[in-house]
């Protein structure tokens, strides 16, 4: 700005960087407009808020609806609908200045719960309380198979897959990154004659690595049911439970807010896709565990 002649020093243009200042020198320039990106343009899209403050939104984001632009999804994304909603200025930019409001993530095709960043000082705030695990995300998931304890953990690191680059894999690898998910049964479904039954379950997240819970549940053996990228091969049960995308819901969220010290909890119930696969295995249905007569509410 300097050599371009666009700061003045005591009212004169100064293009000398060395310039020594002396105590009263008043030094004088205009910042540039804070603009979105090119090709980042608002798009009226309909969002569903659950919550809204000057530094916060909780929305609930629909399957289908991608987080942000990248290639192959310009347009249509949570950002874009963001923008028309807050504008640039309106929403924290610390993920990058194409991610504006943006603090964590759900693939396109999971639904549910998420936070969202108006202000810098709250995606400071809300960024570190995800690192500290302070902000808790419970997800509902049918997966495959028989699960014969009620509670598990799974703590293994995750890498991108070097062969698939879409992917990730559960490695040993030193760039592998700490991945911990916990989980609770809350029903189980017996075996039907194109299938080895299946399981309900609620999955916390204490990190929040790219597709966690989904290669998590593969690598136990118990794909998310309707997973395109990890599950089984697309079978008829996939067409009889009427699911064209994985079954996993971002279904509860609770954090402390970090300017008014409050704790905001949200609880989002199944959506009408998901609830309709369970109706049709209601019927094989091994009964409830003690999580699930709590939760019953959420998807009976």
């Amino acid at each position: 700005m300097i050599e371009a002649g666009e700061v003045s020093v005591g009212g004169s243009i100064e293009t000398a960087k060395s310039r020594p200042l002396a105590a009263g020198d008043v030094v004088s320039y205009q910042l540039a407009p804070n603009l979105p990106p090119l090709g980042l343009i608002p798009e009226y899209i309909p969002l569903d808020i659950r919550f809204e403050d000057d530094h916060l939104m909780v929305i609930s984001k629909p399957a289908g609806m991608v987080c942000h632009p990248a290639t192959g999804h310009e347009g249509g994304t949570l950002v874009n609908a963001l923008l028309a909603y807050c504008g640039y200025e309106g929403l924290a930019h610390l993920q990058g200045p194409d991610r504006p409001g943006i603090v964590h993530r759900l693939d396109k095709d999971t639904s549910g719960l998420m936070v969202v960043a108006k202000t810098d000082e709250a995606g400071r705030a809300l960024t570190e309380a995800i690192r500290l695990r302070e902000l808790r995300r419970h997800y509902l998931a049918l997966v495959h198979g028989y699960i014969a304890a009620d509670t598990g953990l799974v703590d293994a690191p995750l890498a991108r897959n070097l062969r698939d680059r879409v992917r990730f894999t559960v490695s040993d690898e030193p760039g592998a990154r700490s991945a911990v998910t916990s989980f609770s049964v809350l029903e189980r479904y017996d075996v039907g004659r194109d299938d080895d039954g299946y399981c309900l379950l609620e999955c916390r997240l204490f990190t929040g690595r790219t597709h966690q819970i989904r290669v998590h549940m593969a690598y136990t053996q118990h794909p998310c049911v309707g997973d395109p990228l990890y599950g089984r091969p697309r079978r008829r049960e996939s067409v009889e439970l009427g699911l064209d995308r994985q079954f996993l819901h971002s279904y509860s969220l609770e954090f402390t807010h970090p300017l008014s010290g409050e704790t905001l909890g949200f609880v989002d119930a199944l959506p009408d896709d998901l609830r309709q696969a369970l109706d049709l295995i209601r019927p094989r249905s091994l009964g409830l565990t003690e999580a699930g007569q709590q939760l019953q509410g959420l998807f009976g």
